[in-house]
């Protein structure tokens, strides 16, 4: 009887199931326990949460993309009927299993890309919260979708009230997409104060609780211009038709504005769990515990225009979107690289736009890249990216 009633829960893949949305994602399927099971886990290196995770969870399989790691975890889950592997090819592998429904990608960065493909040609839902993998390759995995007939329902905030605001709306045109942005810890900084900033400042982000990396996306404003060009191929729509507002209250996670002028916003308190769960049980809506937005308490809602001189970042991923091919590609990787320098002090925060910039100047470009055009690319790139903090900054 049990077994009947376990094989009709959705069966989730968890791609990064130790980060910020993973953890997350993990409290949605506890608390629908009766709807979802988690039939894999993976992680990159964080091996004890993993490891606590699968004990708890008792999923099919558990993956370490760090293959150093391996014994450990199999070692620790050795008394349990779990399937335990290492690295990246264990985990496409794992994505394209019979048994599974839905892939949560939650990866950090272009690692995302590679599984979610596999993912994506095995005919599995993508709940996609690696905008990695969009911003380096949307145009293959819009194709790819097409072709497999495989939904891709957003779980980023913005994306996802995108997401909500256009259902209902199938055959209405969408004039403009208005993504809203907290502005950061640094939005009311000078150029001189922002000259001094450091990772500490930089990991206090005022509304939301998230990774190191996509803190200090967040900061610097290349989170959200990463927003914008996956916003590009989530929903079809033209450059110039997105448009950044700073919303310092993150009560409105974004809006669309329709061809007769109305606009449509999803409102809601800054909490990941909302639109992991949606993207989950979508079309249906859940009952949920989660926190509700208290207009009393926020009778102030403010927007205001995104400075592109003193957050160049966000120009720069305008600018690689316009430019198109391979363009993003470079831009993600060069700010992984600085993300990466920037957390172990190796460069300033306003550095790390001085370096994106370089790298874009300096690295191939091809206006109709193949996937083997972007791997090769983001190591380009890469190095690119890692002479020039040697550069400026040694």
């Amino acid at each position: 009887m049990d077994t009947d009633k376990n094989k009709k829960k959705k069966q989730i893949v968890i791609l990064g199931s130790t980060g910020s949305i993973g953890t997350q994602a993990l409290q949605v399927i506890e608390e629908h326990s009766d709807l979802y099971e988690a039939y894999a886990l993976t992680a990159n290196n964080r091996v004890e949460l993993l490891i606590e995770q699968a004990r708890k969870f008792q999923p099919e399989v558990v993956v370490i993309a760090n293959e150093e790691k391996y014994m450990m975890l199999k070692e620790a889950l050795s008394d349990l009927p779990l399937k335990v592997y290492a690295g990246m090819d264990a985990i496409c592998q794992i994505v394209e299993e019979a048994p599974v429904d839905m892939v949560l990608t939650a990866m950090v960065g272009y690692a995302g890309l590679k599984p979610t493909i596999h993912a994506i040609r095995a005919g599995k839902s993508i709940a996609l919260a690696n905008k990695e993998t969009l911003v380096v390759a949307g145009d293959l995995i819009n194709r790819l979708a097409q072709q497999y007939h495989t939904p891709i329902i957003p779980v980023d905030s913005e994306h996802s009230a995108v997401f909500q605001c256009l259902a209902g709306e199938i055959g209405n045109s969408v004039e403009k997409i208005l993504l809203t942005a907290s502005g950061g810890p640094f939005r009311t900084y000078t150029m001189d104060e922002l000259k001094t900033v450091t990772k500490e400042q930089a990991l206090k982000h005022p509304n939301w609780q998230m990774g190191a990396k996509i803190t200090i996306d967040s900061a610097s404003m290349m989170n959200k211009g990463f927003e914008v060009i996956e916003a590009k191929w989530l929903f079809g729509v033209r450059p110039e038709q997105i448009e950044v507002l700073v919303h310092p209250q993150s009560v409105v996670h974004s809006m669309v504005q329709f061809e007769d002028g109305a606009i449509k916003a999803q409102l809601g308190v800054p909490d990941m769990r909302l639109p992991i769960q949606y993207a989950f049980s979508y079309p249906d809506r859940l009952h949920s515990n989660f926190g509700r937005v208290d207009f009393m308490a926020c009778s102030h809602l403010t927007f205001e225009q995104p400075d592109t001189r003193r957050f160049r970042n966000l120009a720069l991923a305008y600018e690689a979107m316009n430019k198109g091919g391979n363009m993003p590609c470079i831009v993600n990787a060069a700010n992984e690289v600085v993300v990466a320098a920037f957390l172990k002090d190796e460069i300033t925060f306003l550095g790390m736009s001085d370096v994106i910039e370089r790298t874009m100047e300096q690295v191939t470009f091809i206006a109709a890249p193949t996937y083997d055009d972007y791997v090769a690319t983001d190591g380009e790139a890469r190095k690119v990216a890692a002479q020039a903090i040697k550069t400026l900054f040694s």
